[in-house]
C-alpha cells in the first residue's frame, strides 16, 4: 500500500556531530547550502521512490526480456516488489546497518534486491561479477551481509566455497535458473518473495519510517587495484540529492526519459544513471542481454532506442572500431565521399550543436539519444573526434565512488572536447596547491561527498581534509570559462633524477593520438635520467575481455597503408617490422617536438606482446578495459625503468 504523502514533508535528521564518519550506525551532517540546489530539503530513498510513484506510478519503470519479449513493471509494481523484498530480507533476519550482498548482471531483481535492502534497513553492496570467490569474501565479510543474492549457479559455486567462512551470512538467494541442488537456507527468487508474507505493512513501516536522509544506505566497493577495495558509505541523501542535481542540468524530462542497464551496477557511474537518476526523473530502464558487451547491445540499442546512454571509453571505442571496419571495406568512392562528409562536419560540429541528424543515428539505435555519455575513465581525442564528426557528441563526466558518481557533468550546449565539463550545480571544485599554469589538485564539496570508508577511519581521513574537502588525487585546472580539464594524478607524478616533475598522462595520450595503431601507452621515468615508455598494440578482445593476438581492423588498416601484411601482434614484434616501428618512432618524434623540455621528451619505447587486461592484473575492476589511471595505480609509475627491466619487460631496450 502506498505511504501517505505526509511523509514526503519529514525530513528529519539523525544527530550529527561531524561531516564524515566511517562506522555503520553513525550519521553526517550535510554540506547544506542557504540558497541554490544545496538547500533542497533531504529525503531519503523511500521518500523519492514513493514521490515518483505517485505521480507517475502507471508508467514503464522497469522492461526485461523474457522469451523474446520485453516485459514491464509499473512504478507503482516495482514498488510493490521492493515492500515484498523488503519484508522477505527481514524475514530471513536482515539486522538494522548490516548488508546484502547481490553478485549478478543487471535485472529487475539486482534492483528489487538492492532497494528491496534498503527499505528493510540494510546497506546494498554490489559484489562485481569477475570476482574470484576470496573477493566476493573479502566483500561479504566487510559489509557483514546477512543474506547474498546471485544471479545462477556460476555466482552460487563461488559463495559455496566460502560460506562457512562468513559468519553473519543466513541465506542465499539465486534469481535466473533453476536450483541445481537443494541446500538449507538457498532460495530461489520465487521462493524468496514469498517468505515475508507473515510480515505485516506495520512492522515494515516501522523500519522504513526511523530512517534518516544522513544515515548509510549503500556501499560502493573500489576496484582495490592496489589492496583489498575500500566500502564506500553513501547515505540516503547523497544518492537522492545527486541524482536530482544531476539530472536537472541536461534538463532531463520526468517520465520521458530512456535508459539501457549494461554495465555493472557494482561500480557508481551504472548504478547512479541506471537506477538512482532514473527513479528521481522516472525513466525506464530497459536490462540489456547478459552478453551485451559481447555483441547483443547494438541489438537492444536499436530496439531500446534510449534517450540517455552511458558508455564507458572502451565502449565508444568498439563502436568506433566497428564502424570504421565497415568503412574500410566500402568501395573507394563511397569511402572518399564518406570521409568527405565527415570532415565537413566536424568542422560544423565544432561550432554548432549539432543538431542535424544522419541515418548512422539509426544504424545506433541513437536517433533519439540527447545524451550520450562517457565517463569511468580517460577517453581519447581520437574517438571524441570521431564521434563529433557523426555528429553525435559523446559528453564527459567525471567523478568517484566517493562523490556519488559525477563531480561535472557535460551536456548540450555545455560541453569542450576533452573537458570533464562543468560542476554540479550546488556543489564546489578547488584546485589545491595549483602550479604556474593553474594545474592543482581536484578537491570536492558539496552533499554528493560521501560520508567515509566503512570500518576504517585513517584512510577516511587520508581522502577528506579537517574542512571536509574531499581529494581526489587528480589533477586539473579550469579554463575560462569554468570547464574542468584533467591533466594528470598527483601519485602518477614522475619525478626524473633531474627534479623535474613529469605529468605522464599527455605525454601517454598525444602518443596515442599520433599513431593509430598504439593500443594503450605508459610513462616510465620516476628517479631516470630519461623518459621510456611502454606500448601495446591494438588487438581484438576475446568474449571474456582478454586482448588476443589478433590485430583490430584499425591496426590492420595502418599496416596495410604502410605494405606490411602481418595480421598479429606477435608477427611485427618479432621481427620488429621496420615499417611499423619506423611510424611509431616518428609519431613518437612529433610528440617530442611539442614537448615543454627536453626532460619531457621519450627517448626509449618498447611494444609489449600483450595489451593491458583485468585478467593480466594490470587494470582495475573500473569497467573500461583502457583505464590507464589504473593501470598507473597497478605498476605504478614510481616503477623505475630499472625495476621493469629486471622483470623482464624491457629486456628488448
Amino acid at each position: 500500500t502506498l505511504r501517505s504523502t505526509l511523509v514526503l514533508l519529514d525530513v528529519s535528521l539523525a544527530p550529527a556531530e561531524q561531516l564524515w564518519c566511517s562506522f555503520r550506525d553513525q550519521a553526517v551532517k550535510l554540506r547544506m547550502t542557504e540558497t541554490g540546489l544545496g538547500c533542497k530539503a533531504p529525503m531519503t530513498v523511500h521518500q523519492m521512490f514513493l514521490e515518483t510513484v505517485e505521480h507517475y506510478g502507471d508508467l514503464p519503470a522497469l522492461a526485461s526480456k523474457k522469451e523474446g519479449q520485453w516485459v514491464t513493471l509499473t512504478w507503482r509494481e516495482y514498488f510493490q516488489q521492493c515492500r515484498v523484498a523488503a519484508k522477505s530480507f527481514l524475514k530471513l533476519g536482515l539486522e538494522r546497518y548490516h548488508g546484502v550482498g547481490i553478485l549478478g548482471f543487471n535485472s529487475p531483481e539486482w534492483f528489487i534486491s538492492d532497494i528491496g535492502c534498503i527499505l528493510a534497513g540494510g546497506f546494498a553492496a554490489g559484489i562485481y561479477t569477475t570476482n574470484s570467490p576470496e573477493a566476493c569474501q573479502y566483500v561479504a565479510d566487510n559489509c557483514e551481509a546477512n543474506v547474498l543474492v546471485v544471479e545462477n549457479h556460476k555466482q552460487l559455486l563461488k559463495i559455496l566455497q566460502i560460506k562457512d567462512k562468513l559468519p553473519h551470512l543466513k541465506a542465499i538467494v539465486q534469481y535466473k535458473d533453476e536450483l541445481q541442488q537443494k541446500l538449507p537456507n538457498l532460495y530461489t527468487w520465487a521462493e524468496f518473495m514469498k517468505l515475508g508474507e507473515a510480515v505485516s505493512d506495520e512492522q515494515l513501516n516501522a523500519v522504513v519510517d526511523s530512517q534518516r536522509a544522513n544515515q548509510c544506505c549503500t556501499l560502493i566497493y573500489t576496484s582495490g587495484t592496489t589492496g583489498n577495495p575500500k566500502g564506500v558509505m553513501l547515505s540516503h541523501d547523497n544518492i537522492t540529492w545527486t541524482s536530482n542535481a544531476v539530472g536537472t542540468m541536461p534538463d532531463l524530462k520526468h517520465g520521458e526519459e530512456v535508459v539501457v542497464s549494461y554495465l555493472p551496477l557494482s561500480h557508481v557511474a551504472a548504478q547512479v544513471n541506471d537506477m538512482w537518476i532514473a527513479m528521481r526523473f522516472a525513466a525506464v530502464t530497459y536490462f540489456a542481454e547478459p552478453d551485451a558487451l559481447k555483441g547483443s547491445l547494438g541489438t537492444t540499442l536499436k530496439e531500446v532506442r534510449p534517450t540517455s546512454f552511458l558508455g564507458v571509453p572502451r565502449v565508444w571505442e568498439k563502436m568506433q572500431e566497428k564502424m570504421k571496419a565497415i568503412g574500410a571495406k566500402s568501395s573507394g568512392m563511397r569511402k572518399r565521399v564518406a570521409d568527405w562528409a565527415k570532415s565537413i562536419g566536424l568542422q560544423a560540429s565544432y561550432s554548432s550543436c549539432c543538431s542535424i541528424k544522419l541515418k548512422v543515428h539509426w544504424a545506433m539505435g541513437l536517433d533519439r539519444c540527447r545524451n550520450c555519455l562517457t565517463g569511468a575513465a580517460p577517453i581519447t581525442r581520437e574517438t571524441l573526434e570521431y564521434f563529433m564528426s557523426l555528429r553525435l557528441p559523446l559528453y564527459e563526466l567525471y567523478g568517484m565512488s566517493e562523490s556519488t558518481g559525477p563531480h561535472t557533468i557535460s551536456w548540450e550546449n555545455n560541453f569542450k572536447i576533452m573537458s570533464c565539463g562543468k560542476v554540479v550545480n550546488g556543489c564546489q571544485t578547488k584546485l589545491d596547491k595549483p602550479d604556474e599554469d593553474g594545474n592543482g589538485e581536484i578537491c570536492f564539496w558539496g552533499r554528493h561527498v560521501f560520508m567515509g570508508y566503512l570500518n576504517e577511519p585513517e584512510k577516511t581521513e587520508e581522502a577528506l581534509d579537517q574542512e571536509g574537502w574531499l581529494h581526489s588525487g587528480d589533477l586539473g585546472k579550469h579554463d575560462k570559462d569554468n570547464f574542468l580539464f584533467i591533466t594528470g594524478r598527483i601519485k602518477e607524478l614522475i619525478i626524473t633524477a633531474g627534479g623535474e616533475n613529469i605529468p605522464p598522462v599527455p605525454i601517454e595520450d598525444a602518443v596515442k593520438a599520433e599513431t593509430a595503431i598504439i593500443s594503450n601507452a605508459m610513462l616510465l621515468g620516476d628517479k631516470l635520467k630519461f623518459l621510456s615508455m611502454m606500448l601495446t598494440l591494438k588487438c581484438v578482445v576475446d568474449d571474456n575481455g582478454d586482448p588476443t593476438d589478433e590485430l583490430t581492423p584499425e591496426a590492420l588498416a595502418f599496416c596495410q597503408q604502410r605494405g606490411v601484411m602481418a595480421t598479429k601482434a606477435s608477427e611485427i614484434i618479432a621481427s620488429e617490422e621496420p615499417a611499423i616501428y619506423k611510424a611509431i618512432q616518428e609519431g613518437i618524434e612529433r610528440v617530442n617536438a611539442k614537448a615543454n623540455s627536453n626532460a619531457q621528451r621519450v627517448q626509449k619505447w618498447v611494444i609489449l606482446d600483450r595489451d593491458f587486461s583485468i585478467s593480466g592484473g594490470e587494470l582495475g575492476e573500473s569497467v573500461s578495459v583502457r583505464n590507464i589511471y589504473s593501470t598507473s595505480q597497478k605498476f605504478g609509475h614510481t616503477h623505475s625503468f630499472k625495476d621493469l627491466y629486471f622483470l623482464g619487460l624491457f629486456s628488448t631496450l
